[in-house]
Parts: C-alpha cells; sequence; structure tokens
C-alpha cells in the first residue's frame, strides 16, 4: 500500500483528525469512509469471530465481500469483543484519543456496555458522537430495530416506488443507510467547526440520526402536497407525478435514455429535437399541468422518436439540443465509460479474492475539491489487520497484554 493520500500539492482536510468506528453493517460504515476519503485516520472495531457482517454480503467467492473492501476502504481494522470487559476498556482508551466516535447500535446498547456519550464525553470532552440507529435515540418507537429497508417503508419512500400494479418496490441498493452517513457527516463537521471557530458548543457533542428521518427529508412536498391538495402520492414507475415529459424511452437498439424534458424552456428544445415543432409552439403546453393532461400523447411522440433510432444517436441529438438525457447504464458500461474514467470515479486496486492478486475496478471519491482531492489508499482491510498497531500505539498494550485479549482468530 502506498501512501497517496500525502502526495505534493494536495492538503486533505480531514488530516489529523481520527475517527473511532463502533458500527456494522452500511451506515456508521459509510458515514465514517467519507472521513477517511478526505485524510482521517479511521479505526473500525469488529469482532474478533467474522467480523463485520458486511463482509459476507453479496460474494459468491473468496473470504471478504466487495461491498465490504467499497465500504471499509483507508480503514484499520481492530479486532476486539465489545461484549468483553478488556475489549470495553481497551475501546475507551482509544475513544479518548479520537475527535469522533461513530455507531449505529440499538439505542442503550452502547450505555448497557458501559460506553455511551457519558463515559466516553468523561474521559474526552472534546470527542464527538454520531449515533444513527433506526427511529433515533428518543421518542416511542426508539427501541425498535431499524434497518434501512425498514426505515425507507416507515419514511414513505418506499410507497411511492414501483409500478402502480405491483407491491412496494425499492432502489438496489441501501439508500436509507447512505443518507443516513451522509447527515452524521454533516452532523460531526458542523459541531467540529462550531468548535474550532470558537462558538459556544453547549453541553452537548452528540449527533441524533434516525434512518427513516434522512430518507423522509428526501422526499420533498410529500407531506404538504397532501394537506394543500389532498394528494396522496402513489407509484407511478419511471415518471414523476405531474412532471412531463420525465422518464425512460427505448431505443431502436432495446437501449435506454433517460430524457428530462420538464421545464419550459427543455421541453421547447425537446419537441423541436424530435421533429414535433407544433408541440414546441403550442403556448397551451407551457404549463406544467397541460403537459401533465397531455403525458400520453407527449410521451408517444418522444416514444416514436427514440424508437427510429440507436441510443448513441439519440444521445447525441439531444446532447446537439441542450436537453438533459442519460443512457440507463449497467455496471459494465459504466466500467468503460471515458467521462467515469476522467474524473477518476474509477479506480483499480489489487485484491486478492481466492488465492491470487487480482485487479479490481471500485468506485472513486466524492465530492470532488480541486487541491483537496480524496484518496483511496486501501480498499477494505483484512480483519484483524491492524489490532496490534493500534492497540499499541493508542491504547498503551504491550504484546503480552495484545495476547491475552485472546484475539488470535481475528486474522
Amino acid at each position: 500500500m502506498t501512501d497517496e493520500l500525502h502526495i505534493e500539492g494536495n492538503a486533505l482536510p480531514l488530516r489529523g483528525i481520527r475517527v473511532l468506528e463502533l458500527g456494522s453493517f452500511i451506515a456508521a460504515p459509510f458515514a465514517a469512509r467519507l472521513f477517511g476519503d478526505f485524510g482521517a485516520e479511521v479505526i473500525k472495531i469488529e469482532k474478533p469471530q467474522g467480523g463485520d457482517e458486511l463482509r459476507d454480503w453479496r460474494k459468491t467467492r473468496g473470504s471478504t465481500s466487495m461491498l465490504f473492501r467499497t465500504i471499509g476502504r483507508n480503514k484499520k481494522s481492530v479486532a476486539l469483543d465489545l461484549r468483553s470487559e478488556a475489549g470495553r476498556e481497551a475501546v475507551k482508551k482509544i475513544a479518548a484519543q479520537c475527535d469522533v466516535v461513530i455507531e449505529n447500535f440499538r439505542p442503550g446498547t452502547l450505555e448497557r456496555w458501559g460506553l455511551g456519550p457519558d463515559v466516553l464525553q468523561e474521559l474526552n470532552p472534546e470527542v464527538v458522537m454520531v449515533r444513527i440507529s433506526g427511529y433515533g435515540q428518543t421518542g416511542p418507537y426508539k427501541n425498535r430495530a431499524g434497518f434501512g429497508s425498514s426505515a425507507e417503508s416507515f419514511a414513505g419512500l418506499r410507497y411511492i416506488t414501483g409500478e402502480p400494479d405491483r407491491p412496494a418496490g425499492r432502489a438496489a441498493a441501501s439508500m436509507g443507510d447512505t443518507v443516513a452517513g451522509l447527515y452524521g457527516v454533516i452532523g460531526a463537521l458542523m459541531l467540529m467547526l462550531q468548535k474550532a471557530r470558537g462558538l459556544e458548543t453547549g453541553t452537548s457533542q452528540v449527533v441524533d440520526v434516525a434512518l427513516y428521518e434522512g430518507v423522509f427529508s428526501l422526499l420533498e412536498s410529500l407531506v404538504p402536497d397532501y394537506d394543500a391538495y389532498g394528494m396522496i402520492r402513489q407509484r407511478t414507475g419511471g415518471a414523476l407525478p405531474g412532471v412531463v415529459p420525465t422518464g425512460s424511452y427505448l431505443c431502436q437498439d432495446e437501449l435506454e435514455v433517460v430524457i428530462g424534458g420538464n421545464s419550459n424552456s427543455v421541453f421547447v428544445r425537446l419537441m423541436r429535437a424530435i421533429g414535433r415543432d407544433d408541440l414546441a409552439e403550442d403556448a397551451t403546453l407551457l404549463a406544467t399541468e397541460a403537459r401533465g393532461a397531455r403525458e400520453e400523447e407527449l410521451n408517444g411522440a418522444i416514444s416514436a422518436w427514440t424508437g427510429s433510432m440507436p441510443l448513441t444517436e439519440v444521445l447525441d441529438k439531444l446532447d446537439d439540443s441542450g436537453v438533459p438525457a442519460g443512457p440507463v447504464y449497467d455496471a459494465p458500461s459504466i466500467a468503460v465509460d471515458k467521462h467515469y474514467l476522467a474524473r477518476d470515479m474509477i479506480q483499480t486496486h489489487e485484491v486478492v479474492i481466492e488465492d491470487e492478486p487480482e485487479l479490481i475496478r471500485f468506485p472513486g471519491v466524492v465530492p470532488k475539491m480541486p487541491g483537496h482531492e480524496g484518496r483511496v489508499k486501501w480498499v477494505g482491510p483484512e480483519l484483524g489487520e491492524h489490532t496490534a498497531e493500534v492497540l499499541q500505539e493508542l491504547a498503551g498494550m504491550n504484546a503480552d497484554e495484545i495476547a491475552g485479549l485472546g484475539l488470535q482468530e481475528a486474522r
């Protein structure tokens, strides 16, 4: 592993920050990954037997999933049993030297282990704690188990996702977890910025993120539309109700293109691009409601045009006309796209999957900040790979004390 983070001229904004990750699965680990992408030292605590269950998700060969390799990048793996007194004491020593602690256990779990905010902040008054859970640290549902799936349902997203004649659908990614992770990072950075500016920080340094609230916050005017118009959003497939024309259209070569022509100026350009000047010049269509009323007619005209030529030609013509459009990409298409490659969003790393190292393409770092570009130093580490290093340097433990923890099965 090369230390790419210290390249000349690149001042990583979170260099010098240390983060302790006590979470598993996706929400807390995704938040911690963002810190690591921009220079923070991230220490991930994993149970000695098996580690984070994400290591076993969505894999068909090898011992560690590419999902874990992706979300665990730039982190140090330390194997400790938080259910043991020795493991908890080691974690306390590490937390005492961290700037941020991120966890996503069910509310009350850390308190039962003697690792709650009151304990950790007594050891380290400056530490910021990010607590991610299904329903938050307060409220009547706080003790309910919560995964991203149930959060997306409770928040209303699943109800409006999918085809109208089918059961509720979902995005094929853990959106509820990743959105919560983003909010957790934003909250932590706000508290750290407040302190850095010398402002009064109050008595609490806790960021409380509920999975369902992160999702609900993205659903725009779902509830206001209900109150104002009596509108209960339903499943509408690939279209947005009242937002016309927008959606997926089939091309001659059986590939799909998504077109967004729902603003007045773009609508006119789109109609001219498809050879329908009559619709472009129809002043009655310069209103959202009017286009919604003629949705079938407009989509039919667009479909007839896209179906007359291959995807690449459709995209070229729409690009020339200034109409937002994009291909419906699969993984192989993304992996070789010149724009992804030009912006370093596809990065190749060597990974041992079974016995021999293989070159695997991974997603790059977001956001882009010229002069402060994040880097992937390494993809997700082996279980317990950094246990001895971290316990020696941060917990002050010697080799005998570490051996006494009985972690020989962690590697």
